[in-house]
């Protein structure tokens, strides 16, 4: 035959997480402060982008 039965039944969930203590929360929360100020000080531009115009140089031989 090919199995029967009824499918057993799925494991409880695991129990909710405890409250944390309040110097970890802080740790943390600086933590996620300090990245995303360091994120944003890597950002160049501004919403308009780049308004310079681009320095180019036209390619010219060697020597020449």
């Amino acid at each position: 035959m090919c199995g029967g039965g009824s499918p057993s039944a799925p494991p409880a969930p695991p129990p909710p997480p405890e409250q944390q203590d309040a110097g970890v929360v802080a740790a943390r929360d600086s933590e996620n402060m300090r990245r995303r100020m360091a994120a944003s000080n890597t950002i160049l531009t501004g919403p308009q982008g780049v308004t310079a115009p681009a320095t180019t140089s036209v390619k010219t031989l060697l020597g020449q």
